[in-house]
Protein backbone atom coordinates (compact mmCIF):
# COMPACT_ATOMS: atom_id res chain seq x y z
CA UNK A 1 0.00 0.00 0.00
CA UNK A 2 1.09 3.54 -0.64
CA UNK A 3 0.93 6.04 2.19
CA UNK A 4 -2.18 8.22 1.76
CA UNK A 5 -0.84 11.70 1.15
CA UNK A 6 -2.27 13.94 3.88
CA UNK A 7 -1.25 17.57 4.18
CA UNK A 8 0.15 17.99 7.72
CA UNK A 9 -1.32 21.53 7.74
CA UNK A 10 -5.10 21.82 8.05
CA UNK A 11 -4.98 25.40 6.78
CA UNK A 12 -2.58 28.33 6.74
CA UNK A 13 -3.12 32.05 7.20
CA UNK A 14 0.10 33.59 5.98
CA UNK A 15 2.95 32.28 8.16
CA UNK A 16 0.49 30.84 10.69
CA UNK A 17 -0.42 27.19 10.05
CA UNK A 18 -2.83 25.01 12.00
CA UNK A 19 -1.47 21.45 11.83
CA UNK A 20 -3.09 18.10 12.46
CA UNK A 21 -0.29 17.16 14.88
CA UNK A 22 -1.04 20.16 17.11
CA UNK A 23 -4.78 19.57 16.85
CA UNK A 24 -4.33 16.03 18.18
CA UNK A 25 -2.70 17.43 21.31
CA UNK A 26 -5.56 19.88 21.79
CA UNK A 27 -8.15 17.11 21.41
CA UNK A 28 -6.23 14.94 23.89
CA UNK A 29 -6.13 17.75 26.45
CA UNK A 30 -9.86 18.40 26.00
CA UNK A 31 -10.69 14.72 26.45
CA UNK A 32 -8.70 14.61 29.68
CA UNK A 33 -10.33 17.82 30.91
CA UNK A 34 -13.90 16.58 30.47
CA UNK A 35 -13.31 12.99 31.59
CA UNK A 36 -11.49 14.04 34.77
CA UNK A 37 -14.29 16.49 35.51
CA UNK A 38 -16.81 13.68 34.99
CA UNK A 39 -14.96 11.44 37.45
CA UNK A 40 -14.74 14.16 40.08
CA UNK A 41 -18.54 14.20 40.14
CA UNK A 42 -18.86 10.40 39.93
CA UNK A 43 -16.53 9.74 42.85
CA UNK A 44 -17.44 12.86 44.87
CA UNK A 45 -13.82 13.99 45.11
CA UNK A 46 -14.87 17.46 46.28
CA UNK A 47 -11.54 18.18 48.00
CA UNK A 48 -9.92 18.39 44.57
CA UNK A 49 -12.65 20.21 42.69
CA UNK A 50 -11.51 23.76 43.49
CA UNK A 51 -7.93 22.97 42.39
CA UNK A 52 -8.86 21.17 39.18
CA UNK A 53 -8.56 24.10 36.76
CA UNK A 54 -5.15 25.16 38.09
CA UNK A 55 -3.69 21.65 38.08
CA UNK A 56 -5.02 21.04 34.58
CA UNK A 57 -3.20 24.12 33.26
CA UNK A 58 0.01 23.15 35.06
CA UNK A 59 -0.08 19.61 33.64
CA UNK A 60 -0.59 20.85 30.07
CA UNK A 61 2.59 22.90 30.41
CA UNK A 62 4.38 19.91 31.99
CA UNK A 63 3.39 17.66 29.06
CA UNK A 64 4.75 20.08 26.49
CA UNK A 65 7.97 20.91 28.33
CA UNK A 66 8.67 17.36 29.50
CA UNK A 67 7.84 15.81 26.16
CA UNK A 68 10.03 18.19 24.21
CA UNK A 69 12.98 18.23 26.62
CA UNK A 70 12.79 14.44 26.94
CA UNK A 71 13.14 14.10 23.18
CA UNK A 72 15.94 16.65 23.01
CA UNK A 73 17.97 15.10 25.84
CA UNK A 74 17.26 11.41 25.31
CA UNK A 75 16.90 11.07 21.56
CA UNK A 76 18.68 13.85 19.69
CA UNK A 77 20.95 15.92 21.93
CA UNK A 78 23.82 15.92 19.43
CA UNK A 79 21.61 17.79 16.92
CA UNK A 80 19.86 20.22 19.24
CA UNK A 81 23.01 21.30 21.04
CA UNK A 82 24.17 22.59 17.62
CA UNK A 83 20.75 24.03 16.70
CA UNK A 84 19.26 25.26 20.02
CA UNK A 85 16.56 27.38 18.36
CA UNK A 86 15.11 24.21 16.82
CA UNK A 87 14.13 23.06 20.31
CA UNK A 88 11.15 25.41 20.09
CA UNK A 89 9.93 23.96 16.75
CA UNK A 90 7.53 21.44 18.28
CA UNK A 91 5.27 21.62 15.20
CA UNK A 92 7.88 19.59 13.35
CA UNK A 93 7.36 16.68 15.75
CA UNK A 94 9.86 15.34 18.22
CA UNK A 95 8.18 14.64 21.56
CA UNK A 96 9.15 11.95 24.05
CA UNK A 97 6.33 10.27 25.92
CA UNK A 98 8.69 9.01 28.60
CA UNK A 99 9.95 12.54 29.22
CA UNK A 100 6.38 13.88 29.40
CA UNK A 101 5.27 11.06 31.72
CA UNK A 102 8.10 11.64 34.20
CA UNK A 103 7.58 15.41 34.21
CA UNK A 104 3.81 15.14 34.66
CA UNK A 105 4.08 12.70 37.59
CA UNK A 106 6.67 14.84 39.40
CA UNK A 107 4.75 18.07 38.70
CA UNK A 108 1.45 16.56 39.82
CA UNK A 109 3.02 15.22 42.99
CA UNK A 110 4.53 18.60 43.88
CA UNK A 111 1.26 20.41 43.16
CA UNK A 112 -0.74 18.00 45.32
CA UNK A 113 1.71 18.33 48.20
CA UNK A 114 1.53 22.11 47.91
CA UNK A 115 -2.28 22.17 47.95
CA UNK A 116 -2.53 19.24 50.42
CA UNK A 117 -4.51 17.05 48.02
CA UNK A 118 -4.34 13.26 47.93
CA UNK A 119 -1.90 12.62 45.09
CA UNK A 120 -2.84 8.98 44.52
CA UNK A 121 -6.54 9.77 44.10
CA UNK A 122 -5.70 12.61 41.75
CA UNK A 123 -3.33 10.43 39.73
CA UNK A 124 -6.03 7.77 39.32
CA UNK A 125 -8.42 10.38 37.88
CA UNK A 126 -5.96 11.62 35.29
CA UNK A 127 -4.04 8.55 34.25
CA UNK A 128 -7.04 6.61 32.92
CA UNK A 129 -7.59 9.38 30.35
CA UNK A 130 -3.98 9.63 29.14
CA UNK A 131 -4.25 6.85 26.49
CA UNK A 132 -6.69 9.01 24.52
CA UNK A 133 -4.02 11.65 24.01
CA UNK A 134 -1.46 8.96 23.23
CA UNK A 135 -3.64 7.42 20.54
CA UNK A 136 -4.40 10.80 18.97
CA UNK A 137 -0.73 11.74 19.08
CA UNK A 138 0.22 8.60 17.15
CA UNK A 139 -2.37 9.45 14.53
CA UNK A 140 -0.67 12.84 14.29
CA UNK A 141 2.66 11.04 13.77
CA UNK A 142 1.06 9.01 10.98
CA UNK A 143 -0.25 12.14 9.26
CA UNK A 144 3.23 13.66 9.49
CA UNK A 145 4.65 10.50 7.90
CA UNK A 146 7.12 10.13 10.80
CA UNK A 147 8.01 7.34 13.25
CA UNK A 148 7.16 4.73 10.63
CA UNK A 149 7.99 1.06 11.11
CA UNK A 150 10.57 -1.35 9.83
CA UNK A 151 10.62 -2.81 6.34
CA UNK A 152 8.04 -5.57 5.86
CA UNK A 153 6.53 -7.78 3.19
CA UNK A 154 3.25 -8.23 5.09
CA UNK A 155 -0.07 -6.81 3.95
CA UNK A 156 -0.18 -3.72 6.22
CA UNK A 157 3.11 -2.50 4.73
CA UNK A 158 3.10 1.07 3.41
CA UNK A 159 5.56 3.04 1.33
CA UNK A 160 6.16 6.24 3.31
CA UNK A 161 7.43 9.38 1.56
CA UNK A 162 10.61 9.55 3.67
CA UNK A 163 10.95 5.81 4.26
CA UNK A 164 12.54 4.75 1.01
CA UNK A 165 11.09 2.56 -1.77
CA UNK A 166 10.27 -0.47 0.41
CA UNK A 167 6.99 -0.96 2.33
CA UNK A 168 7.14 -0.47 6.09
CA UNK A 169 4.91 -1.25 9.05
CA UNK A 170 2.52 1.63 9.86
CA UNK A 171 3.68 1.29 13.47
CA UNK A 172 2.10 4.63 14.39
CA UNK A 173 -1.32 3.05 13.86
CA UNK A 174 -0.33 -0.05 15.85
CA UNK A 175 0.56 2.26 18.74
CA UNK A 176 -2.67 4.23 18.35
CA UNK A 177 -4.65 1.01 18.76
CA UNK A 178 -2.66 -0.63 21.58
CA UNK A 179 -1.29 2.30 23.61
CA UNK A 180 -4.35 4.38 22.85
CA UNK A 181 -7.65 2.60 22.33
CA UNK A 182 -6.97 -0.74 24.05
CA UNK A 183 -5.13 0.71 27.05
CA UNK A 184 -7.89 3.29 27.54
CA UNK A 185 -10.59 0.60 27.48
CA UNK A 186 -8.72 -1.45 30.09
CA UNK A 187 -8.08 1.44 32.48
CA UNK A 188 -11.52 3.00 32.05
CA UNK A 189 -13.13 -0.35 32.86
CA UNK A 190 -11.04 -0.75 36.03
CA UNK A 191 -11.17 2.87 37.21
CA UNK A 192 -13.97 2.41 39.79
CA UNK A 193 -12.20 -0.29 41.82
CA UNK A 194 -9.92 1.91 43.95
CA UNK A 195 -12.86 4.22 44.74
CA UNK A 196 -14.94 1.27 45.93
CA UNK A 197 -12.32 0.38 48.54
CA UNK A 198 -11.83 -3.11 47.16
CA UNK A 199 -9.05 -5.23 48.69
CA UNK A 200 -5.76 -5.07 46.78
CA UNK A 201 -6.95 -1.98 44.89
CA UNK A 202 -5.53 1.00 46.79
CA UNK A 203 -5.53 4.46 45.24
CA UNK A 204 -2.60 4.77 42.89
CA UNK A 205 -3.35 1.36 41.35
CA UNK A 206 -4.47 2.97 38.10
CA UNK A 207 -1.15 4.78 37.82
CA UNK A 208 0.73 1.54 38.47
CA UNK A 209 -1.38 -0.36 35.91
CA UNK A 210 -0.85 2.37 33.34
CA UNK A 211 2.94 2.25 33.75
CA UNK A 212 2.95 -1.52 33.29
CA UNK A 213 0.40 -1.58 30.47
CA UNK A 214 2.02 1.15 28.43
CA UNK A 215 5.46 -0.35 28.98
CA UNK A 216 4.37 -3.78 27.77
CA UNK A 217 2.60 -2.44 24.67
CA UNK A 218 5.48 -0.10 23.80
CA UNK A 219 8.11 -2.84 24.11
CA UNK A 220 6.04 -5.07 21.82
CA UNK A 221 5.46 -2.38 19.18
CA UNK A 222 9.13 -1.34 19.18
CA UNK A 223 9.76 -4.65 17.39
CA UNK A 224 7.90 -3.19 14.39
CA UNK A 225 9.02 0.42 14.70
CA UNK A 226 12.14 1.72 12.97
CA UNK A 227 14.68 2.83 15.61
CA UNK A 228 15.55 6.52 15.59
CA UNK A 229 18.25 6.94 12.98
CA UNK A 230 20.44 9.08 15.24
CA UNK A 231 20.43 6.37 17.95
CA UNK A 232 19.73 3.04 16.32
CA UNK A 233 19.88 0.00 18.58
CA UNK A 234 21.45 0.50 21.99
CA UNK A 235 22.60 -3.11 22.39
CA UNK A 236 21.42 -6.58 21.32
CA UNK A 237 18.60 -5.08 19.20
CA UNK A 238 17.23 -3.17 22.20
CA UNK A 239 15.93 0.32 21.41
CA UNK A 240 15.82 3.40 23.61
CA UNK A 241 12.01 3.09 23.77
CA UNK A 242 12.27 -0.49 25.04
CA UNK A 243 14.85 0.44 27.66
CA UNK A 244 12.76 3.32 29.00
CA UNK A 245 9.59 1.22 28.89
CA UNK A 246 11.30 -1.55 30.87
CA UNK A 247 12.03 1.01 33.58
CA UNK A 248 8.36 2.02 33.49
CA UNK A 249 7.23 -1.58 33.97
CA UNK A 250 9.59 -2.12 36.90
CA UNK A 251 8.43 1.16 38.44
CA UNK A 252 4.76 0.25 37.99
CA UNK A 253 5.16 -3.20 39.59
CA UNK A 254 7.17 -1.77 42.49
CA UNK A 255 4.63 1.02 43.00
CA UNK A 256 1.70 -1.41 43.11
CA UNK A 257 3.46 -3.66 45.62
CA UNK A 258 4.32 -0.71 47.86
CA UNK A 259 0.79 0.70 47.67
CA UNK A 260 -0.68 -2.69 48.59
CA UNK A 261 1.74 -3.03 51.52
CA UNK A 262 0.89 0.42 52.86
CA UNK A 263 -2.83 -0.18 52.34
CA UNK A 264 -2.65 -3.48 54.19
CA UNK A 265 -0.88 -1.92 57.15
CA UNK A 266 -3.39 0.94 57.25
CA UNK A 267 -6.26 -1.55 57.16
CA UNK A 268 -4.75 -3.56 60.02
CA UNK A 269 -4.34 -0.42 62.14
CA UNK A 270 -7.94 0.64 61.48
CA UNK A 271 -9.15 -2.84 62.45
CA UNK A 272 -7.15 -2.76 65.65
CA UNK A 273 -8.53 0.68 66.57
CA UNK A 274 -12.11 -0.42 65.95
CA UNK A 275 -11.61 -3.48 68.18
CA UNK A 276 -10.10 -1.39 70.98
CA UNK A 277 -12.94 1.09 70.81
Amino acid sequence: MHYPQIDPAIFCLGPLCIRWYGLMYVLGFLATYYLVKLQIRQFHFTAFEKHFENLNAVLVIAVMLGGRLGYVLLYNWSYYCRHPLEILATWNGGMSFHGACFTVIVTGCLFCRWKKINFWKTADLYIVTVPIGLGLGRIGNFINGELYGRVTTSLPGMIFPDGGPLPRHPSQLYEAVLEGLLLFCILWTLRRRPWRGLPNWPHGSMLAFFLVGYGVFRIFIENFREPDVQIGFLFAHITMGQLLSSIMIAGGVLLWLLLRKVSKKTGEKDTAKSKNS
